[in-house]
Order: structure tokens, then C-alpha cells, then sequence
């Protein structure tokens, strides 16, 4: 008799596709995002995503993250980038409850290893996957209500708006404010969601990141539905395929 095997873990696949909003090229494609994340049974979460920006120079970024399901906190994680058709970098990034250990080779700074040291553990890696940025819904509970946090000691892979330079330790603190609830409408379905601004980014950055804008799923997986960047929203996200 064939033993039956109990699944130990949950693996969700998407696609987003990335549109202009500007007068001159409106709906125009201007990249694309695939991912797979994986919810493992030991506790940890394992995203992987390719991204693609058209725009010039244009931007091929593969990373992989491992965090916390319940509490976001990273674990580990790797980005690779391409820009303008040439390889810019790659690192390992290895966090703990005290700093973060990078492992870096990239045409700014050769090769390197780092560690950068902080008082509280970090709460979330930026790596500038977009599906990533919509597990930053998981600070609300879904019992609560609207409301702002600020979110210290956040490492991002890059300064830049578009995560096109580095990868490097890059140390950010921003505000998070949870706007209401809504049924949104994209190419993978209809959703109800819950709506994010980010905000406050103005000290930390080298130059403020424009308004930001997200909706995400109203559950537990908090999954990227669409957003937008830019006044108004310049630059348009949206899921397409979502396969759970």
C-alpha cells in the first residue's frame, strides 16, 4: 500500500506587471515580476522573485528571502543585479538579533564583507521585489484598525528608488499607515483588500522616495494586489496570475 505523505508546507506563484501611468505613455509595459513563496513547516517563509525594468538602464534583479511567517523578521536573503545589460552585484545577506552580516562582490565596491550592528533586530529586508513590499500589511493585524507604525532598523539592498545599485547594507527607518478596507479589481481577480501608504522616508533616503501607494489581500498572506508610485501614481503595479 502507498503511504500517503502529509503536505508540510504551502507554496504560492504569481506575476505582477509593472505600467506607466504617464500622460505620454500611459498602460505602456514597463516590466514584470515573477515569484514563488513558499510557507515551510518550520516556521520560516522562502521568497523567491525575478524582476524586470524596462526602462533605461534597464534592471534584472533575482533575489531569495527567508523570514519569519508570523513576525516578518528576515532571516536570510541574496540579490542579484543586472543593470544596463551588465552585472552590477551580488550578496548573501545573514541577520540575527543584533546586526546584519553582508557577503558582497559589486563594481562599486569589489569584494567585501560587512556587519552592521544594531540595537533592536531588524524587521523586514527591502530587496525591492514588490511582492515583497506587500508583506509590510503583515504589521496590521487583521483585526485592526486604521492606523500608522514606524518601522525601525528596516535593511534595505539599496537606496535607489528602483534597487538599481549595490546590493549593500543600506539601514532605513519609514511609517507604515493602514488606510481602510476595499474590494479592488485586477487582472488575477477580485480581491477584498486593504489599502497601505508608505511614508516618512524623507531622513533616511538620499533623496525622499516618491508617495507610495499598495493594496493588499485582506488575509493572512497580505499578497501584493496592486499600488502605484509617483504623483499620481506614475508608475502602476498590478498581479496578473496568482496560483495557490
Amino acid at each position: 500500500m502507498r503511504n500517503c505523505l502529509m503536505t508540510l508546507h504551502q507554496t504560492i506563484r504569481g506575476t505582477l506587471k509593472y505600467t506607466s501611468k504617464k500622460p505620454e505613455r500611459m498602460d505602456k509595459e514597463r516590466g514584470r515580476e515573477y515569484f514563488t513563496l513558499t510557507k515551510q513547516s518550520d516556521g520560516l517563509s522562502v521568497l523567491h522573485a525575478h524582476c524586470e525594468i524596462d526602462d533605461e538602464p534597464d534592471v534584472i534583479r533575482d533575489i531569495t528571502a527567508s523570514f519569519d511567517t508570523r513576525t516578518m523578521r528576515p532571516h536570510d536573503g541574496s540579490v542579484r543585479l543586472t543593470i544596463g545589460g551588465h552585472f552590477e552585484g551580488s550578496a548573501w545577506f545573514n541577520f540575527d538579533d543584533t546586526g546584519c552580516d553582508l557577503e558582497v562582490f559589486n563594481k562599486s565596491l569589489g569584494r567585501k564583507s560587512e556587519r552592521l550592528d544594531y540595537d533592536r533586530p531588524a524587521p523586514w529586508f527591502g530587496n525591492h521585489a514588490i511582492i515583497n513590499d506587500g508583506f509590510l500589511s503583515r504589521y496590521f493585524p487583521l483585526d485592526a484598525k486604521p492606523g500608522k507604525v514606524t518601522l525601525h532598523n528596516v535593511i534595505m539592498s539599496s537606496p535607489d528608488h528602483r534597487g538599481a545599485t549595490g546590493p549593500e547594507i543600506f539601514p532605513l527607518s519609514f511609517g507604515l499607515v493602514y488606510v481602510g478596507n476595499e474590494q479592488v479589481s485586477v487582472e488575477a481577480g477580485i480581491f477584498d483588500a486593504r489599502k497601505f501608504q508608505v511614508v516618512d522616508t524623507a531622513e533616511g533616503l538620499p533623496e525622499e522616495h516618491p508617495p507610495y501607494e499598495m493594496w493588499c489581500t485582506n488575509d493572512e498572506d497580505g499578497l501584493f494586489l496592486k499600488g502605484g508610485v509617483g504623483g499620481y501614481m506614475q508608475t502602476h503595479y498590478e498581479l496578473t496570475e496568482l496560483f495557490r
